[in-house]
């Protein structure tokens, strides 16, 4: 029976949310149980993409990304995939009406990792919308159900909240995006004048997404609320923690939240989360 191939597809990409991020994987538990299968084939997706050219050093990573692309394209068009993930995530996009320009530009900004690039402000707005707003804009389309007018009022709170997580991820991976991949996305900054002057001008930057941001999951519908809140709440911790660390610091370490931290923010986001009524 193909219901359970699907139950397998999404229990896989379940499980590779749980084996990659452990703060995703808490903050998913608390969204409606009807929405969280397709939060976890959205992230095994976007998971497999990242992998491919973060990780896969040893093979061709162009070609490993152009297959995805294929397959995805095919995955879309024919409604099935022998790929447990690409399975999982084609059901969602035809369940929700994600639109397919957002799985191409996502694929756009996978494509240009396989590239060192000397980033300028349009290109660094370019890939930041790709690799992770457009990421929040699958998201939000599962979190509004198909209701188009909702779904227009979050998007650019969305696109602000996935821009921030993302220049967040930027100074956390600095070390090994500049060491070991050999990657710098911040425009027009030389890492040997990375210093605390660049690194506040870049955290400013990031404070005002977190804001405008934080409008818009106040609006989010109650069946997401509280699981978007908490993410918001974790990279916030970890933005405070890179705020307090040194740019000498940064450029040596990978800064981390702890699990035992992780597990004392959603505790304290469920309590503000309730006084607050947001």
């Amino acid at each position: 029976m193909k219901k359970l191939f699907d139950e397998l597809s999404y229990q896989v990409s379940k499980s590779t949310t749980e084996k990659y991020s452990t703060s995703f994987s808490f903050g998913v538990l608390t969204l409606k149980p009807s929405i969280r299968p397709a939060i976890y084939a959205i992230y095994g997706y976007v998971r497999l993409a990242d992998e491919i050219v973060d990780s896969f050093h040893d093979y061709d990573k162009k070609t490993l990304l152009n297959r995805l692309k294929i397959e995805t394209d095919q995955a879309l068009k024919e409604g099935i995939s022998l790929n447990p993930i690409l399975q999982s995530f084609q059901e969602t996009v035809h369940k929700y009406s994600i639109d397919k320009i957002l799985i191409d530009q996502f694929l756009h900004s996978m494509e240009m990792d396989l590239n060192r690039i000397d980033y300028n402000s349009k290109l660094y707005n370019e890939y930041i919308y790709g690799s992770a707003e457009v990421v929040g804009l699958m998201c939000l389309q599962v979190f509004t159900e198909g209701k188009k007018e909702e779904y227009e009022k979050l998007k650019p709170y969305a696109k602000k909240l996935g821009s921030a997580f993302q220049k967040v991820n930027f100074l956390r991976d600095l070390k090994d995006d500049y060491q070991i991949l050999g990657r710098t996305y911040f425009p027009n900054i030389q890492m040997n004048l990375f210093d605390s002057c660049v690194k506040r001008e870049i955290e400013n930057e990031i404070e005002n997404e977190f804001k405008e941001a934080f409008v818009g999951i106040k609006m989010l519908p109650n069946s997401s609320k509280f699981g978007v809140y908490l993410a918001y709440k974790y990279y916030i911790s970890l933005f405070k923690k890179i705020k307090t660390t040194s740019a000498e610091d940064i450029l040596q370490n990978r800064i981390r939240i702890p699990n035992t931290q992780k597990f004392s923010v959603m505790v304290l986001s469920y309590i503000q989360y309730k006084v607050a009524m947001l």
